[in-house]
């Protein structure tokens, strides 16, 4: 799609009738749909919101409105597949695909008629040539002719044996082409990774319009710090006067550096020290002597226990004012030299202050809440609303999910530890968590599972004085539904690439399912923020797949 107002303007006009809008349950399609939803408002266009967790549901949804819609709206799910192979929908059907999943299929890349994706022009899709993927029809059915002519010599004076040579020509040339296809496919496909996120790309489709918000710029996904942080100066720009005569619901967002500490600001300083992966890991908070460090940490900054055990709002002032640059000195001396990060905050008045990963945290927790209430959907409807500033109790109900799913992360990753639950399988890391562990059913959820995998990657990294077993990537498995046998089971990246931003569990699960009949679900959209991948396994297949793994990795 051309990244222009006329474009864009456009494709708004396209939908006069209702428009499908199907939503992954992520963070970041969670805030590029409340950003599309205000889009929408403003140009009155009429439209029914699905929350998708997976490729059933999406093919569920599709099937049960395909009939009501023509246009169709993905965000987060639908471009890394080809859509009207899955969907099988009309041709008078179109599908405005925006999803950060990558790499994109190539038949949706190369649609020109029923799938339009929202791609940012500089986020380079490293797509393999048209010529070198497909072949024209025309093409195919003139060899088809020519293989399947086995008469005599025409009386065109063509001889016989210069038409078999001819047609041996060609298809050594197919067989070449087709060999040459599998490879680039291959090359093309081999890694799941992540592009811009969706929330940006719809930030950037709304600015483009001249219809972008303060409010549509908090809830983009922090991806690119720079350009985010010019958004961020326009919407935010006040003189002193205004600052000083702030409404109570006004609304203000900053750029600053804060520490690398879970939710700090909503809990006590202890607790968010125990439960953040970084700090964990590096005092190994595990050990008793892990403990230890965590109190010689503390009295090095000259933080009293009494002040840091109790909610962050009620430490004393002269504590708080200079706590951030008391907590950087101190870290560095302790091996911690990445405790700051650059973030944003904003407020809501004089009074509520949140970062951006207090929101993310939040969101996600309510998203993956295993407490029953009402349909499926009703998680991603809350979920949807904490992003409002006017429904800040939802937010405050995110906050305490997400400090219990920290704390049951950090506990099992303990355990973990401390009863070597984390082996080695040769080419991979493997753990199992079994049925009737404390907080079991928390991590059958895909989310709380890659985090719970990433931490324990970390932490096992940190313990661990084996120098290979550091390189090594991870595979995590644990209960998924008891009733049906199976379990949900990740492959996450060597904790040294964890920068990279590709990962090549996706083929190798594939190909290890299909060598031993396993019977697997790769229904879960990837998790490629977390450059994690995500798949179900019936229960009794588990060992012959995790040997087919070992061979092939090997």
């Amino acid at each position: 799609i051309r990244f222009d107002a006329y474009a864009i303007n456009t494709i708004l006009l396209l939908f006069l009738q209702r428009v499908l809008l199907l939503v992954a349950s992520d963070v970041d399609a969670l805030c590029a749909c409340k950003i599309l939803q205000a889009l929408f408002q403003c140009d009155h266009v009429q439209y029914t919101l699905v929350p998708v967790s997976g490729w059933q549901e999406l093919e569920t949804a599709f099937l049960e409105h395909k009939d009501q819609f023509k246009y169709f709206v993905l965000i987060n799910c639908g471009a890394n597949v080809d859509l009207l192979e899955i969907l099988q929908p009309e041709e008078d059907a179109f599908f405005f695909v925006c999803d950060s999943h990558r790499p994109i299929n190539v038949v949706n890349v190369y649609n020109e008629t029923q799938i339009k994706l929202l791609v940012k022009p500089d986020d380079d899709l490293d797509v393999p040539a048209y010529d070198d993927i497909f072949r024209d029809e025309d093409e195919e059915e003139e060899e088809s002719e020519a293989e399947s002519d086995g008469s005599e010599p025409s009386d065109k004076r063509r001889r016989f044996e210069e038409e078999v040579i001819e047609r041996t020509m060609k298809r050594r040339q197919r067989r070449e082409w087709e060999a040459r296809r599998r490879e680039i496919l291959f090359d093309y496909e081999q890694y799941e990774y992540h592009g811009t996120s969706s929330a940006m790309v719809m930030f950037d489709l709304a600015w483009i319009m001249s219809k972008d918000l303060n409010d549509m710029l908090w809830y983009v996904y922090v991806t690119d710090i720079g350009i985010l942080q010019r958004h961020v100066s326009r919407h935010n720009h006040r003189n002193e006067d205004e600052e000083n005569s702030l409404s109570i619901d006004c609304m203000r967002i900053a750029f600053e550096y804060d520490l690398r500490l879970a939710l700090y600001q909503h809990w006590s300083l202890y607790e968010s020290l125990c439960n953040t992966s970084y700090t964990s890991a590096n005092l190994k908070l595990w050990s008793v002597q892990g403990q230890k460090r965590l109190h010689e940490f503390l009295a090095d900054m000259g933080l009293p226990l009494k002040q840091v055990k109790q909610k962050f709002n009620s430490m004393d002032i002269s504590l708080k004012e200079n706590l951030r640059e008391m907590i950087e000195e101190s870290a560095s001396k302790f091996g911690m030299k990445d405790l700051r990060v650059q973030t944003f905050s904003i407020h809501f008045g004089f009074k509520n202050k949140f970062l951006a990963s207090d929101i993310v945290y939040a969101t996600a927790s309510l998203m993956e809440s295993i407490e029953k209430e009402g349909p499926e959907t009703t998680n991603f409807i809350k979920a949807l609303d904490s992003l409002s500033r006017g429904n800040l109790d939802k937010l405050h109900q995110g906050l305490d999910l997400a400090k219990k799913q920290l704390r049951a992360i950090q506990q099992t990753v303990a355990s973990c530890i401390c009863t070597n639950l984390v082996i080695s399988q040769g080419p991979f890391l493997y753990c199992s968590l079994m049925e009737g562990t404390p907080d079991v059913k928390l991590f059958s959820k895909p989310v709380s599972l890659c985090l719970l995998s990433k931490y324990l990657l970390k932490s096992f990294v940190c313990s661990t004085k084996n120098k290979r077993c550091k390189l090594l990537p991870l595979i995590m498995a644990a209960p998924m539904d008891v009733e049906q046998g199976t379990v949900i089971m990740v492959g996450i990246p060597p904790e040294t690439e964890s920068s990279d931003k590709k990962n090549f569990f996706g083929r190798a699960f594939e190909k290890a399912a299909e060598s031993t009949n396993s019977r697997t679900l790769h229904n879960h959209f990837d998790m490629s923020i977390f450059h994690i991948l995500v798949i179900e396994l019936k229960t009794e297949d588990r060992s012959k797949f995790l040997d087919a793994l070992i061979s092939l990795l090997s």
